[in-house]
C-alpha cells in the first residue's frame, strides 16, 4: 500500500495467478455483486477495477497491460469458449471464432510469447510455457468437440476442480488400440441393431437412436463410473428416442425378447434364469418403447441393480419418478427417527429430449428438488439427447434460449455440450461427470448434440417439414462410419477388420431372430386373481392399553423444549381422549395410526406442501421450539418404534413431488408412503401422474404401488377453488380394482384405513389409495371417535347412521351419502323435530371398489323401502353420482327407484357466495330427509327436473 499521484490511497497491485484470480472476481462482481464475499465487494465498490499502475515487479519484467489483456483473453476462452466450440455434427451452426481474435484484446502473437503462462493460470501446458502456448491449449480444450459452461456456478471449488481436470487433459484421454476397437464395436452394435429392426419389421415404430448412437458408449462409461464410486442401484429415466437400444446394450435385454415384442410373439420362455433379469408386464401391457427393465448384474463380486423405468408418452414426467426410486434406495428406514440417507448407495441418470427439457415444466420442478432435504438424491447425471429438433419444430420455435440446457443454469448445474460424432469425447465427458457426482454429490448435465436420422418415428417423412435439415442429414455419414474413418487413418483398424466386426454383429442379430417363436395366437388379457378377489378383510384394531402408551409418549418432549402456548393447549387436550366420554379427532387418530404402524415395523414417509403442520393446523406432527426454531417429533422417539418416520414439507409443486413419492413407493414397497395435497384441487397439477402412472401402472407394466394420496375435499362456502378434489376424475379412472377411492366420515375410519393399507404393503392385494380428507370435519365433534372405536373395530366400507332405521318395517327411504355430507345429514337429523322412522342413512366410506355385497345385504333388510336417494354436495355432473347411479340401480335389481339429491349440473364446482352456498346446502338436506319431499314416482321435485 502507498499513496498514488492523485492523492487517494493506492490499491494493492496484483500479478501472476493472483492477477487472473482478481480479474475473474471483478467480472463476477460486475455480473452479480452478491456473488463475491463482503470484503471483496467493498473493495470493488470503492476502487472499481483492479489497479495495475504500480505493480510489484516479478522476477522477470513484462508489460503489465499486456498481462491484463492476456488474462482477460484466458478468462474469456474459459467462459465463452462454448460459443466457438465444434459441437454440431452437421456443421449447421456458425462458430464464433472471432470472439478470441487477439487484436480484440490489443494483443499479438508476439505479445503473448513475451508473457509467461504461469502468470495467467495455475495450470500450464508444459513447464516454461508462454501465454501463446497457454491460449492455444485452452482453445483446444474449450472450443473443440466439448463445450463447457461454468460461469453460472457460484461455488469456486467446483468451478476450479472442473477447470483443472479438463485443462489437465481429462477430455483428451488417450485410448489404447483395443479400447478404440471396442468403442467402434459398440457403435456398430448400436447402429446395426437399428438397421436390422428397420429392415425386419418394416413400418413399425421404434424411435431410433441413429444420430445419437454415441449415447450408448456414453451411458456405458457413466454407469461404470457410478458403480466404481459405490452405487449399488442405478436408476435410469428416458423417453422413447433410443430406448430399445439402451435396453438392449446398456441394460442387456436379450435381442430375442425385443424381437418377440415386434413380432407379437410370447417371450416368457425367452427370459433367462430368474435373478439376472426381471420383466413384469401387466395384464393389458404397453407398447415396447414404453417398457422398462430391472436387471441385477455382478460387478467385481458386488451385485448392482440397473433399472430403466417404465415411461408413458408424457416424456419428462418419469424424471421425478426415477428420483423417487433413487432416494428410496439411498434411505435406511430400519431404525426409529427420520430415514438415514446414504448418498453413494444409489444414483440417477435422466435422459431428456432437447425440445422437452426447456418445454415441459415438470423438468424445472424436478430440478428444483435437487438440493432439498426431503428430495435430494446426491446428484443426478442429466443427458439431453439433442436431435436439434422437436417432432417437426425447429429450436427457434420451441425455446427462447441459446441451448436446450439453459434452464439448468438456474440451479447451478455444470453443463457440457459434446459432439455426438466424437465418441471418444463423449466417453471422456461421461467419466468426468461420474467423477464430479462422486466428489460433490450434485447434479451435472451433458448436452449430447447430434441429429435424428429419420422422422419423429420411422413412418414419418421429415422432408415435408424440414427439407434443408434432412437433406444435410441424408448426406451425412453415421458415427459408425465417421469413427471407422478415424481409426483407419490412425492405422488402428482396416476396412477388412471393420467388415468382420459388422458381419459378426449381423450374424448375432439373425441368430436371435431365429429363436423367436411364431406370433401368439391366443392374446387374451388374463386378469390376476387379486383383481377378481378384491380386498381381503384386514384386522386393524389396536389394543387400548397400547394406544394409551403411544398417546402418553406422543405428548412428551425434551426438557426445555418450548412448544407454542396455543398449540400446547391443543395437544394437551389429547390426553382427555382416553378419559370417559373422551373423543379422538382426525389429526389425533392419524398420529396414533402412524405411531402404531411404525411400532409394527412398517416405515412411513409423508410429504406435502405443509405436511409437518397440516394445511389446517390439524396435524402438528413436527414441533418447533419457540425460542430456537429447533424441530422435534415425538414419533421419532417412541420406545416401541421399529422403523423410520419421515415427514417433509415439499416445494410448491404437485407433479414432481407426487411422481417422486410414487417412485419412492414403487421401489420401497415395504414403506407406507403418503402424499398430501395442500387442497384437493391442487392435484389438478399432477394429473399426468394419476392418469399415466398411478392408476394404470400395474395394468401396463405390472408395477405395484401402495401410495396413499390425501386430498382435502368439502364444501364449506369458500368458493369454487379448494372445495372439490374432483372425486369424479378418480372414479372415472377406476377399473380392474386398480385403486381405492374413499370419502370417510369419522376419525376411526381414517385410523383403520391407514392401518389396513400398511398391512397390505408387499402383498398382491396392495394398490394405491385416494382419500378425500376433510377440512371442517377435522375438529367436528360428530366426526371424532371414541378410543374403543380405534381398538375394537376395523375399517368398514359402509356405516349406518345410528338412531335411524331401527324399525325396518317403517323405512321407506334409504339415503346413501359419503364424507362431509354424511355429517351434515347427521347434524340435521339430530335437530329435526319430526319423526324420521321412514328414513335410514347409510354412509358409503369406500366408494371404489364399490361395496356391492354390503349394500345388497343392507337393502334386503328393508322390505318396505320404496326408494334409494343418493345425496352429495358436489354438482350432479361431478362427485360420485355418475359413477354410483348405475351401481345402485344394479344392486337393487330394479326393486327400488334410485334418485339424486344435490346441486344441479354446473361448470364450476361450487358457489362463490357463502350465503348462496348455505341456502343450497340447506335445500339439499331438507329434500333428503324431509318426509314431504316428493318421491321420484310423483315426478314433480326440483331435483328431478334436471335429468339431462
Amino acid at each position: 500500500m502507498g499513496e498514488s499521484s492523485n492523492g487517494r490511497e493506492a490499491v494493492q497491485a496484483f500479478y501472476g495467478p493472483n492477477l487472473g484470480y482478481i480479474v475473474e472476481l471483478y467480472e463476477q462482481y460486475v455480473e452479480d455483486p452478491e456473488s463475491v464475499d463482503e470484503e471483496t465487494r467493498q473493495y470493488f465498490d470503492e476502487y472499481g477495477a483492479p489497479e495495475t499502475s504500480a505493480p510489484v515487479a516479478p522476477a522477470a519484467s513484462f508489460d503489465l497491460e499486456k498481462v491484463v489483456a492476456a488474462t482477460r483473453l484466458v478468462n474469456d476462452i474459459r467462459a465463452l469458449g462454448h460459443k466457438a466450440a465444434d459441437i454440431y455434427p452437421l456443421k449447421d451452426h456458425p462458430r464464433e471464432h472471432g470472439l478470441f481474435a487477439f487484436d480484440r484484446y490489443g494483443l499479438s502473437e508476439a505479445d503473448l510469447e513475451q508473457v509467461p503462462a504461469h502468470l495467467l493460470s495455475e495450470d500450464v501446458p508444459k513447464p516454461g510455457a508462454n501465454a501463446l502456448e497457454l491460449v492455444r491449449h485452452l482453445l483446444d480444450v474449450y472450443t473443440g468437440p466439448v463445450a463447457i459452461e461454468l460461469r453460472h456456478l457460484d461455488d469456486m471449488e467446483e468451478k476450479r476442480w472442473i477447470r483443472r481436470r479438463i485443462e489437465q487433459g481429462a477430455l483428451q484421454t488417450k485410448y489404447s488400440k483395443n479400447e478404440k476397437i471396442e468403442l467402434f464395436e459398440r457403435l456398430a452394435e448400436t447402429e446395426l441393431f437399428e438397421s436390422f429392426l428397420h429392415k425386419t419389421y418394416v413400418g413399425q415404430k421404434r424411435f431410433s437412436i441413429e444420430g445419437l448412437d454415441a449415447m450408448v458408449p456414453l451411458l456405458d462409461a457413466m454407469v461404470g463410473g457410478l458403480i466404481s464410486s459405490g452405487s449399488e442401484h442405478i436408476n435410469i429415466g428416458m423417453a422413447h428416442r433410443g430406448r430399445l437400444n439402451v435396453l438392449a446394450h446398456v441394460l442387456g435385454k436379450p435381442y430375442e425378447m425385443i424381437f418377440a415384442e415386434f413380432q407379437h410373439a410370447p417371450n416368457k420362455e425367452l427370459i433367462p434364469s430368474e435373478g439376472s433379469i426381471g420383466i413384469n408386464f401387466g395384464w393389458s401391457g404397453d407398447v415396447k418403447y414404453h417398457l422398462g427393465l430391472d436387471r441385477r448384474v455382478l460387478d467385481e463380486k458386488k451385485e448392482v441393480r440397473l433399472n430403466l423405468a417404465n415411461n408413458p408418452s408424457h416424456l419428462e414426467f418419469v424424471g421425478s419418478v426415477v428420483e423417487g426410486y433413487t432416494r428410496a434406495a439411498q434411505d435406511d428406514r430400519s431404525e426409529k427417527g427420520m430415514a438415514v440417507q446414504h448418498d453413494d448407495k444409489a444414483a440417477s441418470i435422466l435422459i431428456h429430449g432437447d425440445a422437452a427439457f426447456p418445454g415441459q415444466g415438470i423438468v424445472a420442478e424436478t430440478l428444483n428438488m435437487t438440493n432439498l432435504q426431503g428430495y435430494r438424491t446426491a446428484g443426478t447425471v442429466h443427458v439431453i439427447a439433442n436431435n436439434t429438433i422437436g417432432f417437426t419444430t425447429d429450436p427457434s420455435d420451441s425455446r427462447s434460449t441459446r441451448y436446450a440446457s439453459d434452464i439448468a443454469k438456474g440451479y447451478e448445474i455444470p453443463v457440457f455440450h459434446v459432439n455426438a460424432d466424437d465418441p471418444e469425447a463423449c466417453v471422456a465427458v461421461a467419466k468426468l461427470c461420474s467423477e464430479y457426482r462422486a466428489k460433490f454429490h450434485k447434479d451435472i448435465l451433458v448436452d449430447l448434440v447430434g441429429y435424428r436420422r429419420y422422422g419423429h418415428n420411422e413412418m414419418d417423412e421429415p422432408m415435408n417439414t424440414n427439407p434443408v435439415l434432412y437433406k444435410a442429414i441424408k448426406e451425412h455419414k453415421s458415427v459408425r462410419h465417421v469413427y471407422a474413418d478415424v481409426l483407419e487413418a490412425e492405422g488402428v483398424m482396416s476396412k477388412e477388420d471393420k467388415a468382420t466386426i459388422e458381419q459378426s454383429i449381423e450374424d448375432r442379430l439373425k441368430s436371435a431372430r431365429d429363436l423367436v417363436p411364431a406370433e401368439e395366437e391366443d392374446a387374451d388379457i388374463i386378469l390376476p386373481e387379486a383383481v377378481h378377489k378384491g380386498f381381503p378383510f384386514v384386522e386393524t384394531g389396536v389394543e387400548r392399553d397400547v394406544l394409551q402408551q403411544l398417546n402418553d409418549e406422543l405428548l412428551v418432549w425434551p426438557e426445555g423444549f418450548g412448544v407454542f402456548h396455543k398449540l400446547q393447549k391443543v395437544l394437551d387436550r389429547r390426553r382427555d381422549a382416553f378419559a370417559d366420554n373422551g373423543k379422538v379427532d382426525w389429526g389425533h387418530a392419524e398420529t396414533l395410526a402412524y405411531a402404531s404402524i411404525i411400532s409394527d415395523g412398517t416405515p412411513i414417509r409423508l410429504s406435502g406442501q405443509d405436511s409437518e403442520r397440516g394445511t389446517f393446523a390439524q396435524r402438528n406432527i413436527m414441533l418447533n421450539d419457540v425460542e430456537t426454531g429447533k424441530k422435534f417429533s415425538p414419533l421419532h422417539h417412541l420406545s416401541t418404534a421399529n422403523a423410520s418416520f419421515s415427514v417433509h414439507n415439499s416445494p410448491l409443486s404437485e407433479g414432481s413431488v407426487l411422481g417422486f413419492e410414487y417412485g419412492y413407493n414403487v421401489f420401497a414397497q415395504d414403506t407406507l408412503v403418503l402424499w398430501e395435497a395442500q387442497y384437493g384441487d391442487f392435484a389438478n397439477s399432477a394429473q399426468v401422474m394419476f392418469d399415466q402412472f398411478i392408476s394404470a401402472g400395474r395394468a401396463k407394466w405390472g408395477q405395484k404401488s401402495g401410495l396413499v394420496m390425501l386430498l382435502p375435499h368439502g364444501y364449506e362456502g369458500q368458493g369454487p377453488e379448494h372445495s372439490s378434489a374432483r372425486m369424479e376424475r378418480y372414479l372415472t379412472l377406476a377399473g380392474e380394482k386398480n385403486w381405492t377411492v374413499a370419502n370417510l366420515s369419522t376419525a376411526a375410519q381414517y385410523f383403520h384405513i391407514l392401518r389396513r393399507q400398511a398391512k397390505m404393503l408387499g402383498t398382491e392385494q396392495v394398490r394405491p389409495m385416494i382419500i378425500m380428507t376433510p377440512k371442517s370435519l377435522l375438529r367436528h365433534p360428530l366426526a371424532a371417535s371414541s378410543v374403543d372405536e380405534l381398538s375394537d373395530n376395523s375399517f368398514r366400507p359402509i356405516i349406518e347412521q345410528t338412531g335411524l332405521g331401527e324399525n325396518s318395517e317403517k323405512v321407506e327411504r334409504l339415503v346413501f351419502c359419503s364424507g362431509k355430507m354424511a355429517i351434515d345429514l347427521q347434524e340435521a337429523t339430530m335437530k329435526s323435530e319430526e319423526s324420521l322412522d321412514f328414513l335410514h342413512i347409510i354412509r358409503v366410506e369406500e366408494i371404489y371398489p364399490f361395496p356391492v355385497r354390503e349394500i345388497r345385504e343392507l337393502i334386503s333388510r328393508y322390505p318396505n323401502a320404496k326408494e334409494i336417494v343418493w345425496v352429495q354436495e358436489e354438482p350432479k355432473n361431478m362427485g360420485a353420482w355418475t359413477y354410483i347411479e348405475p351401481r345402485l340401480e344394479a344392486v337393487t335389481s330394479n326393486r327400488l327407484n334410485v334418485r339424486y339429491v344435490g346441486r344441479r349440473r354446473r361448470s364450476s364446482p361450487a358457489e362463490g357466495n357463502p350465503t348462496a352456498h348455505k341456502q343450497e346446502q340447506a335445500r339439499i338436506i331438507r329434500e333428503a330427509i324431509s318426509r314431504d319431499a316428493v318421491s321420484a314416482a310423483a315426478g314433480t321435485s326440483t331435483y328431478q327436473k334436471d335429468r339431462k
